[in-house]
């Protein structure tokens, strides 16, 4: 049993790389014994988290490209390809909401940024989508591969102020369903695709509306706490586990999922 949840042999993209939730996407996998590729815009970082990694005996390459520029990302490709040989999965864990997107309380609800509600739906939607094109067939190539998407509770659930965000997450949900049907269509059981939905965590685009200067939590941050059944936010690592049993033979029965790691506010009516 223990070799299923194995990901040894494998090599697998991490987009979003460079973030908070993306170093726990790229220390999972290399726990499990896979090799990742770290993309995202911050070279720096990029290179820090690939330096560790290999420095403690892991297999780490930095990938420096924009998930929306499709050049930046073939030429990702070939270097993940010319260091590993392969590319067995793909995790789309860029995305994210930016303040153009978000709808203040006080807003006129007929003046809102249209364009900044693109710019929010585009890098969820469309920053999902090109990795997926530009990397798809190296992994179907591979004879056994998996896509995980990054979706949200945002999708979900009307979530105040951050309409871009919920309408990006809410396509990639659509994205995710429908491409999974048409890649077991064309290509059967050689390459699956799905999507953790995490609950609240605590990230640099968030972080502004959920604590105070003081460390403290804002009144929305006690809002989220008080819809969630387990109390309190959750910690990146706890993502791993249903990242790893996503992208390793032992979900190799399930495609076009959504598994909510949220500690029951997708489920709790708040009564």
């Amino acid at each position: 049993m223990k070799d299923k949840f194995s990901l040894a042999g494998k090599a697998i993209i991490v987009t979003g790389g460079t973030g908070i939730l993306g170093n726990s996407f790229i220390r999972g996998i290399v726990e499990a014994g896979g090799a990742v590729g770290i993309l995202g815009r911050n070279e720096a970082v990029a290179n820090e988290r690939a330096n560790m990694i290999n420095h403690i005996g892991g297999k780490a390459v930095p990938l420096v490209a924009d998930v929306m520029n499709e050049k930046q990302l073939l030429n990702a490709r070939t270097k993940m390809l010319e260091t590993f040989g392969r590319i067995d999965g793909l995790v789309n864990g860029a995305g994210g909401n930016s303040p153009e997107g978000v709808v203040q309380n006080d807003d006129n609800l007929f003046e809102m940024n249209i364009a900044g509600m693109k710019k929010v739906m585009d890098i969820n939607i469309w920053g999902t989508i090109i990795p997926t094109q530009v990397f798809g067939e190296a992994i179907a190539a591979t004879g056994k591969g998996s896509i995980v998407n990054i979706s949200s509770m945002n999708s979900k659930r009307a979530i105040t102020k951050l309409l871009g965000y919920n309408m990006g997450k809410a396509a990639v949900d659509c994205y995710n369903q429908w491409f999974a049907v048409e890649l077991a269509k064309r290509y059967g059981e050689t390459i699956r695709m799905n999507a953790i939905a995490p609950g609240f965590f605590l990230t640099e685009q968030n972080m502004s509306l959920h604590t105070k200067p003081d460390g403290s939590y804002t009144e929305r941050a006690e809002s989220v706490i008080r819809q969630t059944p387990f109390k309190r936010f959750g910690h990146p690592d706890e993502l791993i586990g249903a990242l790893v049993w996503l992208l390793s033979d032992a979900s190799q029965f399930v495609t076009g999922a959504m598994i909510c790691v949220d500690g029951g506010f997708s489920v709790f009516g708040g009564v």
